[in-house]
């Protein structure tokens, strides 16, 4: 039986209405799940509005109602109406939405009512406007979930997934917040959220941390010292893991194939690559945690929200994505 996933409307003063409702109009999302929409009707119909598009829905007050055979089921939150907001802002109130949507269906899956979701672009600066102090949604997961084991965004593009060993802190910390241990963690959750995705033996290659990685330690010892040692360990976990090899070159040779995964040690590093091969069609994970939640890795897009002009396609493979890690 294909994974229940819950599918969020995002922020409403985005693209994420629109998005959605581009999807639901086509017959993709149920080729890989069983959808439950969840969020605003209202805002449903404005995201349908704006795309140009219909399809029916029927209205439940609880996933056990949920039925494909007369419309696309919507969990309606009856909580935002799209008239007191302005599309293409910053909305402390659509903020505050977007993170009850959030916790809705976190909550959900506590239950074990639904195998996971794939939530619309969000604004973090809103979400926190709005009352969920984080600094990204990874912690807002975790919180919710209660969940204390390693977890971190995953990034991918068609068949590359990206990981990081440190994410949002200056670069100037970032050397100093690079250890064995720290590097051995992002190599086994890239390894583990592979093999959940389908991949029997991933293999995984890890980027330096200094120019050239480091050219034998006359351009620092991280490689030698730190990151060298973590790849030995998890070679003696079994784990397919290579490297570390110049983060100048490491993506030609991933864009190539040669790699299911890269292990990059700042954010930067793999954002850079992946946003230049395909920005509008890249996807992010909540990997490590025990459900399978995705997002479309290119925001809110404020820019060309209200235009009908938002491409899909991320929000496709997010959905791709997230049921293949149910599954």
């Amino acid at each position: 039986m294909k994974p229940l996933l819950g599918i969020l409307l995002g922020d409403a003063t985005g693209i994420g209405p629109e998005l959605v409702a581009k999807l639901c109009s086509t017959a993709k999302l149920r080729m890989y799940c069983r959808p439950v929409l969840i969020g605003d009707l209202r805002v449903l119909e404005m995201g349908k509005k704006i795309a140009k598009t219909d399809f029916p829905v029927v209205v439940i007050d609880d996933i056990s109602q949920a039925s494909w055979d007369n419309g696309l089921p919507v969990l309606d939150q009856r909580n935002l109406d799209p008239a007191t907001i302005t599309l293409g802002k910053i909305d402390k109130l659509s903020g505050k939405i977007t993170g009850d949507m959030l916790v809705t269906a976190i909550n959900l899956l506590r239950r074990d009512a639904l195998d996971g979701f794939v939530y619309a672009p969000l604004n973090k600066a809103a979400l926190q406007y709005g009352g969920y102090d984080f600094e990204d949604e990874q912690q807002l997961f975790a919180h919710y979930l209660d969940w204390h084991g390693p977890s971190s965004e995953m990034n991918v593009l068609k068949n590359l997934w990206t990981s990081r060993v440190t994410s949002h802190i200056p670069l100037e910390q970032v050397c100093a917040s690079l250890t064995t241990d720290t590097i051995l963690t992002a190599i086994r959750l890239a390894h583990q959220t592979l093999q959940k995705a389908g991949f029997q033996d991933p293999r995984i290659a890890v980027a330096a941390v200094n120019p050239h990685a480091g050219e034998d330690g006359l351009c620092g010892r991280q490689e030698i010292d730190i990151i060298a040692p973590a790849l030995r360990l998890a070679r003696a976990e079994g784990i397919n893991v290579m490297g570390p090899y110049p983060s100048d070159t490491i993506f030609i040779n991933a864009f190539k194939g040669h790699y299911n995964a890269v292990v990059t040690m700042f954010h930067d590093q793999g954002q850079i690559a992946l946003k230049l091969l395909g920005f509008q069609f890249g996807v992010t994970v909540a990997a490590g945690l025990p459900y399978a939640i995705t997002t479309p890795a290119h925001g809110t897009a404020f820019d060309i929200a209200g235009f009908g002009l938002a491409n899909p396609s991320a929000t496709e493979q997010a959905v791709l994505i997230a049921a293949r890690l149910a599954g």
